[in-house]
């Protein structure tokens, strides 16, 4: 489900509402919930600084919900809450200019990026595994 709560951006939500459902699918996480909220650069600077201990704003943050489990790309998994994806699309517009892609691109590229923590991927410590899935995840979406 992707929930939009902040006024920021204009975004296409059925759009992403059915990219979610594919990488879910490609994931092997049909029968699992996730929530992606879009929220406001204020809102997630405050959630960056309470979670991360970070200042400023980020583009996107993912809250497990439970169990995590990494697991290759496309095994079914058993149905559970995942968690929540918090993304800023004023911060991701900000991104995607510097990237040189379309907001919309860069929103798809968040939300996978996000599926991939919620599972317990972490790019921080993992030298390079959720990246190369990432990355082959990216190209096999169409994603730059």
């Amino acid at each position: 489900m992707i929930l939009n709560r902040q006024r920021e951006v204009r975004v296409a939500r059925p759009a992403l509402d059915l990219f979610l459902r594919r990488a879910k699918r490609e994931l092997g996480l049909e029968k699992s919930d996730v929530t992606v909220c879009l929220v406001s650069d204020k809102a997630i600077t405050g959630l960056n600084r309470e979670f991360r201990k970070k200042m400023g704003p980020t583009d996107v943050l993912s809250f497990p919900g439970g169990e995590r489990s990494k697991a290759s790309a496309g095994r079914k998994r058993e149905a559970v809450y995942l968690g929540d994806i918090a993304i800023a699309p004023a911060t991701a517009r900000r991104y995607a200019r510097k990237h040189g892609r379309p907001l919309a691109m860069e929103l798809r590229v968040l939300i996978l990026h996000g599926l991939l923590h919620l599972l317990g991927y972490d790019h921080e410590t993992d030298h390079g595994e959720m990246d190369r899935i990432e990355q082959r995840l990216r190209k096999r979406f169409g994603l730059k």
